[in-house]
């Protein structure tokens, strides 16, 4: 398994779209100084014009007086002397099919459906890209909720579907851009010509994350000083040797919105991403679309990379001044070999560091509606191997412990030892009625679940099965978890379910 071809191959067979269906592509298109006709003069077209004006448009309104908007009116009034390439235009007439010529974009708010239709039809003809406002089928683009860090900006669309939804999303994107992002990116453009005629290369790319890492973390604008800081480091960084570094990711148990946003950021500044085999096609996509990904996941009873072939090709790799993100199913400090890992490379001198994941345990609680630990029942938690390195349990494990009813315990990959964990814990005391549960593929399309006690756990398994990662819980906490039509012997209380959801409805109402 160390021909990079091979592994590339057994990254092609996996079926992953580099790139979901899009409803609409999305672009950004320069209208300094362009013409662009508007024709109404409602609040709605008034905002619409203010969006063009902004972007440096040249905005020709065509309404009767007597049809604009007092907002139009007080927008219009504000620019009664437009600067040449820019500003409001005003004609005192209805539009006509001789509005169009030159024009970049037309746009249009019409309370008849017949007049929307001869102006969509009449910009058509002229080869003018087209917007019926609120009419999204006369609508060739479409206007996107806005996040304003010019020239930082962000657009949301939901293809029409949901424009609250589109408003909602960019509520949550303003909170996590800095305002003074604006005045950082303001400074990347009048640094950019220097810094890419000083640097080449890695050494660029190190300038400018080291740039991003600064402007995301300040909440205020830089001064004159830090530009002159950052031309000075810029000038020294070409005479000092590229060096690459591997970060350990933490890519969860596979929902890709269980990600850190320190997990996200690695992944788009990778340029090689080594990935185990249960990472989510949802994960990856949103890696750095240049990363090269290579698959080199291990798995019981398949075939795999060996354990020092990972390590021999983070080395080089990073020796190469590569960026190498090691991306772990879960949390790489839980049962994922960081420690071998770290140590290798702290060995032979390359940087390292850790991104937490969510780890499979904690999904499963979530997923379950459970807090592994209880004040009343459960004062300590463990998260436990199912197997050693020959597949077999531990020969290490404290079973005494390990059958403690005041402790909530969680075997990682127990499926093909459950039988066996059952047989320990029962013949050290443990009560056969403690509540378990197994759960495979947790907060995956294909997740299945299973609860029981732990006498049963191996008729659990049986019906589960062990081909897919499974997780096996036991402790009271998992007494309350309702699993609908997964396991006979504990029938799901169709009444409280909905009396359950009745008691929402109304919460909600």
């Amino acid at each position: 398994m160390t021909d990079p071809d091979l592994r590339e191959r057994r990254v092609a067979d996996r079926k992953a779209a580099r790139i979901e269906a899009l409803a609409k592509l999305p672009v950004f298109w320069d209208l300094m100084g362009k013409r662009v006709v508007m024709a109404g003069g409602s609040d709605a077209a008034a905002w619409k014009s203010e969006l063009l004006h902004a972007c440096g448009a040249e905005v020709h309104v065509f309404a009767p007086q007597e049809a604009v908007s007092d907002t139009f009116r007080r927008l219009l009034e504000q620019d009664a002397e437009p600067e040449p390439g820019g500003g409001y235009v005003h004609h005192d007439r209805c539009w006509g099919i001789d509005i169009f010529a030159g024009a970049a974009i037309a746009i249009a708010d019409c309370d008849e459906e017949a007049e929307a239709q001869a102006f969509f039809c009449a910009a058509r003809a002229a080869g003018v890209p087209v917007n019926v406002i609120d009419k999204p089928a006369l609508c060739q683009f479409q206007f996107g909720s806005i996040v304003n860090r010019s020239p930082v900006v962000v657009a949301v669309s939901t293809d029409g579907a949901a424009p609250i939804l589109a408003q909602a999303i960019r509520r949550c994107i303003e909170t996590l851009l800095p305002p003074s992002l604006k005045a950082w990116s303001r400074l990347a453009q009048s640094i950019r010509e220097s810094i890419n005629s000083q640097l080449s290369g890695l050494a660029r790319r190190k300038f400018w994350e080291d740039f991003v890492d600064e402007a995301l973390a300040q909440n205020d604008d830089p001064d004159v000083a830090a530009a002159e800081r950052l031309v000075a480091l810029a000038a020294t960084a070409g005479a000092r040797p590229a060096t690459g570094r591997v970060t350990l990711v933490g890519a969860g148990p596979g929902d890709a919105e269980y990600l850190t946003l320190k997990a996200v950021r690695a992944l788009q500044a990778a340029d090689v991403i080594l990935f185990d085999d249960l990472v989510s096609d949802e994960v990856l996509e949103l890696a750095r679309r240049e990363a090269k990904r290579l698959l080199v996941g291990k798995r019981g009873g398949r075939e795999s990379c060996r354990q020092d072939e990972i390590n021999q090709m983070m080395i080089d790799l990073a020796k190469a001044g590569k960026n190498v993100v090691r991306l772990k199913s879960g949390d790489p400090a839980i049962f994922g070999r960081a420690g071998e890992e770290l140590a290798v490379l702290a060995r032979h001198g390359i940087a390292s560091q850790v991104v937490p994941g969510i780890t499979a345990a904690s999904a499963m609680a979530s997923r379950l509606g459970v807090s592994l630990t209880h004040r009343d029942h459960a004062q300590a938690v463990r998260f436990v191997t199912g197997h050693a390195r020959d597949g077999r349990l531990p020969d290490t494990l404290d079973w005494k412990a390990l059958a403690d009813a005041a402790t909530t315990t969680v075997f990682y990959m127990g499926g093909r030892t459950a039988g066996e964990i059952r047989e320990r814990l029962l013949y050290r005391g443990m009560d056969p009625a403690t509540p378990a549960v197994i759960v495979s593929s947790v907060s995956r399309a294909g997740e299945r679940r299973w609860r029981g006690s732990v006498e049963e756990l191996h008729i659990g398994i049986a019906e589960i099965g062990f081909e897919d990662p499974v997780l096996v819980g036991i402790g009271q906490v998992f007494r309350a978890v309702a699993v609908a039509g997964e396991h006979p012997g504990t029938p799901f209380d169709l009444r409280a379910a909905a009396d359950t959801t009745k008691r929402l409805a109304s919460n909600l109402s």
